[in-house]
């Protein structure tokens, strides 16, 4: 399992149109092969943050996902772009329940 875990700086003003803009792409990668989970989720303490969280299968099935351009926006105007983007890649070697 890989799991891909990123966070993107935007203007606050503008994080609600960041993230409606992302649902589109949530939608498409649920839908491919491996796909675990793919969120982008507000931050609640942080009004200028966005959190990604992604699990997939395997590695193969991550590099034919990032293989796959991502749709333009529907306007260039419509983008907002983000400050700042850091996203970490963590490879798993098992996993458990919490507790067990």
């Amino acid at each position: 399992m890989v799991i891909v875990a990123g966070v993107f700086e935007v203007d606050p003003e503008q994080r609600d149109a960041f993230l409606a803009g992302k649902f589109d792409r949530m939608r498409t990668s649920r839908a491919e092969q491996g796909c675990l989970e793919y969120t982008f989720s507000a931050d609640p303490l942080d009004p200028g943050r966005v959190l990604l969280y992604e699990r997939w299968a395997s590695q193969e099935d991550l590099d034919a996902h990032l293989a796959v351009p991502s749709a333009p926006p529907a306007s260039p105007d419509s983008e907002v772009v983000p400050t700042s983007v850091t996203i970490m890649v963590y490879d798993v070697t098992g996993e458990r329940p919490l507790g067990g």
